[in-house]
């Protein structure tokens, strides 16, 4: 049992482990001091706001490293009813009356949020330019909402853990309205409409579990839950349910899916990236926390429903993508919106899988390696999908942007296609993308280790029907340009800022650096720290 250091539990006024707190904390206040310093600085020097974004991001990021490597920190503790703080270890790291508990699921999750937050941060910068967004409000906005991603995962008890997805929810939806071009509002009314819903449901589920259990703490809600009377239990089932809706959502899970394809269509790029990957993410770790710990004494329950959830979702999702004409106009961001519904599905075959794994000896799911490959593939779908999405806010840099209008990319731009290139085989697990073959096979290991060889064969399925859309837009970077009006060559010719080249590289870098060691994933996401 790994220890737990647990800031001043006995105390009624305790002590905050800051270092522990570090890394939203900082991103919270980097927001805040975006939005006064927009209030002083002149015009001309508002590019500034964008560099003390980007600084703000980079220092949360760094504020991990103190937390790698040591115990479990955790703080916002209470005394249960015995008088002692209950640190019953789940995953030898999280205290059932505690809060914020910054383990190493917490760092993963946290290290994608942050870093999904800087590089569509990064992306951003030209957008912002391009498109007239207001400055201040857009990097204000985008700070907040990493804040929430960040807290997310590190949240312990279920106030918080729905505080901290609003948090991560309500600024996306004025990021996505921000565009002025009559899309943009559609979009976030879409967004903002089917996401109050889900809280709303999301809710009253968190009344119906305080209800059954007496707690919101998560260890202390599975263990009232297993002790709840019998009349309780129909309330207890219906909660469960309930809960899992507001963090179905944010993964974009069928049938909660169909704000996707409209709002990444009428977001700014660089927002749409950043919602397919650290929106997906917050929502992915609220999940998995509220199921195996939370709800563990229904593991077999919803691990059959996460189970359906996962086939169903990566089903419509590459149908959806599978039925996007490349000749249209948002067509690139559409099928890039399609599929990571599709790969939204991936990502929860190793949650049902957990609902199956045999813990022995009280051992819960939380401690199995399904947990593990969960956020390998999710840090590996991040990079690559944020690349993807990155690429094409460079290429189309106009709104509308086609799969036909990547057409012989390759003699226009080199490196760029292959960029994209490296980035599409990687979603669809061939090489040279080797780090996508390597995610899709730990979610298959999961899959076949915990019983569930239908849902592997389904997976199976679904990965050769995305092999032939990815493989069909690969195909049109490397051939022959088709003939283009003389506006449309002169948009595509423009040279690339500088920033954006560079932060292109550095995501294609890091795909890179995981494809030649793979290895290096598992021992970071799914080995050391599961």
């Amino acid at each position: 049992m790994t220890s737990l250091a647990v800031a001043n539990p006995g105390s009624l006024i305790q002590s905050v482990d800051w270092v522990a707190i570090a890394p939203p904390l900082i991103a919270a206040a980097a927001a805040l001091a975006v939005l006064v310093t927009d209030l002083f600085l002149p015009e001309r020097h508002k590019k500034w706001l964008g560099r003390l974004t980007a600084a703000g991001l980079a220092l949360a990021l760094i504020a991990l490293l103190p937390l790698t490597g040591t115990s479990p920190r955790a703080t916002f503790c209470v005394r249960n009813v015995a008088g002692a703080t209950d640190t019953a270890s789940i995953s030898g790291s999280v205290a059932g009356g505690c809060s914020y508990v910054a383990d190493h699921f917490a760092l993963v999750f946290q290290l994608l949020a942050l870093g999904g937050a800087l590089i569509a941060a990064l992306l951003s910068a030209h957008t912002v330019d391009d498109e007239k967004l207001p400055r201040g409000e857009y990097w204000f906005l985008l700070l907040s909402s990493a804040a929430g991603a960040a807290l997310l995962p590190a949240s312990r008890d279920l106030a918080t853990m729905v505080i901290a997805l609003e948090v991560a929810s309500l600024p996306a939806f004025a990021l996505v309205a921000l565009r002025r071009d009559g899309r943009g509002a559609e979009a976030a009314l879409k967004f903002f409409v089917s996401s109050v819903t889900a809280t709303a449901v999301m809710l009253l589920g968190v009344g119906f579990v305080y209800a059954a259990s007496g707690s919101l703490h998560l260890g202390a809600v599975a263990q009232g839950l297993e002790h709840a009377p019998a009349q309780l239990q129909p309330l207890a089932e219906a909660g469960a349910v309930l809960t899992l809706v507001g963090f179905a959502f944010k993964v974009a899970a069928v049938p909660f899916h169909f704000w996707v394809p409209d709002t990444y269509t009428g977001a700014p790029l660089p927002v749409a990236g950043y919602l397919s990957v650290v929106g997906k993410a917050a929502g992915l770790s609220g999940l998995a926390l509220a199921t195996s710990i939370a709800f563990r004494p229904f593991a077999h329950t919803w691990g059959l429903v996460l189970a359906v959830l996962a086939a169903v979702t990566m089903t419509v999702g590459n149908v959806g993508a599978l039925r996007q004409r490349f000749d249209t106009r948002y067509s690139a961001v559409r099928l890039l919106a399609w599929s990571s519904v599709g790969q939204a599905g991936y990502l929860l075959v190793p949650l049902a899988a957990a609902g199956y794994a045999s813990g022995g000896a009280g051992r819960p799911a939380f401690d199995q390696g399904p947990i593990g490959a969960t956020a390998v593939y999710a840090l590996i779908y991040g990079v690559v999908n944020l690349g993807a999405f990155g690429v094409v806010a460079a290429v189309g840099r106009r709104a509308g942007a086609s799969v036909d209008d990547f057409r012989g990319l390759f003699a226009r731009r080199r490196w760029t296609a292959l960029a994209l290139a490296f980035f599409l085989l990687c979603l669809a697990g061939l090489p040279p993308g080797v780090i996508g073959l390597f995610g899709k096979v730990v979610v298959f290991r999961a899959a076949v280790d915990a019983g569930l060889g239908w849902l592997a064969v389904v997976m199976a399925a679904n990965v050769v029907v995305a092999l032939y859309y990815y493989l069909l837009w690969t195909a049109r970077l490397f051939a022959p340009e088709a003939d283009r009006s003389a506006g449309a060559a002169a948009g595509a010719e423009r040279r690339l800022p500088v920033g954006l080249t560079a932060t292109l590289g550095l995501t294609a870098s890091v795909a890179v650096v995981l494809s030649v060691a793979p290895q290096l994933v598992l021992q970071v996401a799914g080995g050391s720290l599961f």
